[in-house]
């Protein structure tokens, strides 16, 4: 209706109060702390209203569009990015994409206000809460790291699947590393710790889950050897940690590991939506495509310590990468200097130190990319492949002059034949 004003409380309030001072029912100066303003803006709000009636005690900007408006163009732009290039994105995600690659800079809480407008909520679900106290982290870098598999659709159908093995260093959250393998397998948590063992050293130690990678089954009887030297059998990466002084600690839940747990949350949002974006088909371009975004994500979560530098140790002088980051069997070798592993026959030469290693207990390394290597006190021994025992090599071979029967039917005898014949009883 023409000549109607609405005013907000604070001025319907501001409206009784100049009324009483028109009615001369109180001073200006009551009035003036009833409004909660100063005496001389009192005045101005008197005049106003004197003058304009109850219109003047409303907002001057009262219908304008403000200065920092979002104009109708971006928000064409925001509504049709989010339904077709940048679909699936949360709304964290995609406002970061927004000010990263398309040049708009927007906050979170606009583009939540535009898409709701839209029509179009969150791609992401989130589960009711539950009640867990917070554990607190640890107090510097490198003391723990939570490791962990992620088997996901990550290429969305447009390749293999894969798992992703990744770390996250409890006291700061940042990603040291991270791999895609065809599957969580042991050879894929060696490339993940090695990795992080020679960008930043060895951590105190390592958290995971029950997995039959990093433990034994609890009912598995030790070996011999296992039981002389009063040892718990370990798996190979078991071993590895052994061998780093690394603490080997089993969570008794996912809970337990939340951190790394929630990181996959992450990971398969963010993770997933950018290698799309980028047109990712196979697993050797998410590994190289990965590290890119392990960097972006450090930047954006990672956390200050509580104090301050590092507590990875560093690796000494004399440590010798692949006799560490191999998997390592025991073996004894042959009176002819053989050494036999699945199928392989691999010889021993004689070296400076001795010329015969018979009998000897060797360990044979078999490296993360296949080759087999014999290490005994300390060092790897020259070896070549052997050549095959002779009762391998032997064929069987047929003599010239002998042939090989035929197989044929056996002769049925004839009608008449005399085993044919019924044999009458002899009389006496």
């Amino acid at each position: 209706m023409e000549g109607m004003v609405t005013l907000s409380k604070r001025e319907q309030t501001r409206l009784k109060v100049l009324n009483e001072v028109e009615r001369r029912v109180i001073s200006g100066m009551q009035a003036a702390v009833l409004i909660g303003v100063s005496l001389r803006q009192t005045k101005r709000l008197l005049a106003a209203y004197r003058g304009k009636g109850a219109a003047g005690l409303a907002h001057g900007n009262r219908g304008r569009k403000p200065p920092n408006t979002i104009s109708d163009e971006v928000r064409r732009s925001v509504v049709e990015l989010a339904g077709t290039r940048y679909a699936g994105f949360n709304q964290r995600h995609f406002q970061e994409m927004l000010a990263e690659r398309e040049e708009i800079g927007v906050s979170r809480s606009s583009v939540r206000n535009i898409l709701l407008e839209a029509g179009i909520g969150s791609p992401r679900k989130r589960r009711p809460p539950k009640h867990r106290s917070r554990r607190e982290r640890y107090a510097q870098e490198g003391m723990l790291l939570q490791t962990d598999g992620s088997p996901h659709d990550w290429l969305e159908g447009r390749g293999p699947s894969m798992s992703l093995l990744g770390a996250i260093d409890d006291a700061t959250g940042k990603v040291p590393y991270a791999i895609f393998r065809e599957q969580e397998d042991t050879a894929g948590y060696f490339m993940l710790l090695r990795e992080v063992v020679v960008r930043h050293g060895i951590p105190l130690a390592v958290y995971h889950d029950r997995h039959s990678i990093f433990r034994v089954a609890p009912d598995k009887v030790p070996s011999l050897a296992e039981q002389l030297e009063g040892k718990l059998p370990l798996t190979q990466f078991g071993r590895l940690m052994a061998e780093l002084g690394i603490e080997s600690i089993a969570a008794q839940s996912p809970q337990a590991k939340g951190r790394i747990e929630r990181l996959w949350g992450t990971f398969q949002d963010r993770l997933v939506s950018e290698m799309r974006l980028a047109g990712i088909t196979s697993i050797t371009e998410a590994n190289r495509f990965l590290p890119g975004f392990l960097e972006r994500h450090n930047i954006r979560f990672a956390v200050t310590a509580e104090v301050p530098g590092s507590a990875y140790r560093p690796v000494g002088d004399d440590f010798i990468l692949e006799a560490v980051f191999c998997f390592k069997h025991r073996r004894t070798v042959g009176l002819d200097n053989v050494v036999r592993f699945q199928g392989h026959r691999l010889q021993v030469l004689p070296s400076f130190e001795r010329l015969s290693y018979s009998r000897c207990i060797v360990e044979v390394h078999e490296t993360l990319n296949g080759t087999l290597k014999v290490w005994y006190r300390g060092q790897y021994l020259v070896i070549c492949s052997a050549p095959p025992e002779a009762t391998l090599a032997r064929q069987p071979v047929l003599a010239p002059n002998i042939r090989p029967q035929l197989q044929t039917h056996p002769a049925r005898p004839a009608a008449d034949h005399p085993w044919r014949r019924r044999l009458l009883p002899v009389r006496s």
